[in-house]
């Protein structure tokens, strides 16, 4: 007598293996997402009544709402792929004979273990008003700049962003790098091929890791909130108010319709984006098949 595949031992405990981490994945995310975007389709959360779009339609009208999502969508759209040619670039290069190269691949993966409280205190430091940048700039004679109360606040953030995250990508892209056979760089260097054919062979045979990294990029870019937050407050400079901004805010005065709205929205996004990212993966690798 045979059991159905999903009563075998081996399925069997691999789902008693799963159940915790599915459980608290389940209570804690799917469950409570689930609640929220019914709540965005009702008009309150105590015995609400069905409202359609309509606080779809209320978000869409406000500028607060519209400001915060162009400043995610142009901080995304700028610092990703600055994200992803630098720590390309940085991969590259460590990958090379680099004098003190371990020491500097280190160097890069420290931020990734700084608790983010820290590493806004260390920016703070570099860039308040009487900071050490401005104490730079006042004695070269330049005139002290309000950093996080200025236009300059988008590039302090994406500088943070840059610097927290590059370490995790460059490991990333030095495993893709590593991971191709020198077989093809030999049979290059055979044909008289120049830097730069390397190069593209090396940047094609990486597009898979970069799909990943692009990935895993626009999601850390959607987290910048934290530090932003710290840096400059609930209602910091118009450049740097983001999306998560406005959702803590609306969570701060109990407007629960336009905060969940606003969630289902950004997830409804970010879905988009990876599937799109997914199937433009799937389909090169059908091409190099």
């Amino acid at each position: 007598m045979k059991f159905p595949a999903f009563l075998k031992k081996d399925t069997v405990l691999a789902l008693l293996f799963l159940a915790p981490s599915v459980g608290g994945f389940a209570l804690f995310y799917a469950i409570p997402f689930a609640m929220g975007l019914v709540y965005s389709f009702m008009d309150g959360t105590m015995d609400g009544n069905f409202v359609g779009l309509a606080n779809y339609k209320e978000l869409m009208a406000s500028g607060s709402f519209r400001k915060a999502a162009w400043n995610t969508a142009l901080f995304t759209s700028v610092s990703v792929p600055l994200m992803v040619a630098i720590s390309l670039g940085l991969a590259l290069f460590l990958n090379g004979n680099v004098f003190f190269r371990q020491w500097l691949r280190t160097a890069y993966i420290l931020p990734l273990v700084v608790p983010v409280a820290s590493i806004v205190l260390i920016w703070q430091i570099g860039f308040d008003w009487n900071g050490t940048v401005n104490e730079w700039l006042h004695r070269f004679g330049i005139q002290r700049i309000d950093w996080m109360k200025s236009e300059w606040a988008i590039v302090v953030i994406t500088a943070i962003y840059i610097w927290k995250n590059i370490g995790y990508n460059m490991i990333l892209f030095l495993a893709g790098v590593q991971a191709i056979p020198e077989s093809y760089y030999e049979i290059a260097r055979l044909e008289g091929a120049g830097p730069f054919t390397k190069l593209r062979i090396t940047l094609v045979y990486l597009i898979p890791t970069m799909f990943f990294v692009v990935l895993m990029s626009i999601m850390n870019s959607f987290k910048v909130f934290r530090e932003a937050y710290l840096l400059a407050g609930g209602y910091p400079h118009d450049s740097i108010y983001m999306l998560q901004h406005y959702m803590n805010n609306m969570f701060l005065s109990l407007d629960i319709q336009k905060l969940t709205a606003a969630a289902s929205l950004m997830v409804g996004c970010i879905m988009i984006i990876a599937l799109g990212l997914f199937r433009m993966e799937r389909g090169f690798r059908r091409f190099m098949e």
